[in-house]
């Protein structure tokens, strides 16, 4: 007589993952990066997040999991919970960035400059001219108003879990939104529906 098979345990829903995390489970841990890496990665690129940076800061995002999944409230998604951690690690990173740049000017005796190693997604948009214009134009957008309008536009978040992921009022993200889609209408020489 031959065993039975055994079925594979079902996949445990993300809020169950971050409490085992929490609890120190490091599988449960590996599981949350496999479903969410992708979009993570996708949406750093989209903040334009160069690709070479982008390893980093999806680990780092994965990091501090560990370190907030207790505090992590399972009435919102693990989804906006995750792009709000990946949020505040693009800033740092950001700000680190500046500040890096800031030291080298003054090291070398240059005028202070804006760091231009925050590369633009219009490298993905190379053969078409009105894709090129519009990263040009998503470029200009201020980091804030680019972050809702990722989150919300490009990939899905509702204005409930952009608020939740940035830790921000929701008509607050629906004002940045606004303005965020009137400026790049704006840009690409659009008029006001």
């Amino acid at each position: 007589m031959t065993a039975p098979a055994r079925m594979a345990p079902l996949p445990l829903p993300d809020h169950e993952l971050i409490a085992s995390v929490a609890r120190g489970n490091l599988e449960a841990l590996g599981v949350l990066f496999e479903r969410h890496e992708p979009a993570l990665r996708r949406y750093l690129g989209r903040l334009g997040i160069a690709r070479s940076d982008a390893d980093d800061l999806v680990q780092a995002t994965f990091l501090d999991v560990v370190r907030a999944s207790p505090r992590f409230d399972p009435q919102y998604s693990a989804r906006s919970w995750l792009f709000g951690i990946a949020s505040m690690i693009v800033r740092r990173h950001r700000r680190s960035v500046v500040r890096a740049a800031a030291r080298v000017a003054t090291w070398i005796g240059l005028q202070r400059s804006q760091p231009s190693a925050m590369l633009t997604p219009a490298d993905a948009f190379e053969n078409d001219r009105a894709l090129r214009a519009f990263a040009r134009a998503f470029e200009r957008l201020a980091p804030k108003k680019r972050e809702v309008f990722v989150l919300v536009t490009l990939e899905g978040l509702s204005g409930e879990e952009a608020a939740a992921a940035l830790g921000i009022p929701v008509n607050t993200v629906w004002t940045r939104l606004h303005h965020a889609r009137r400026e790049l209408r704006v840009a690409l020489g659009e008029h006001e529906p």
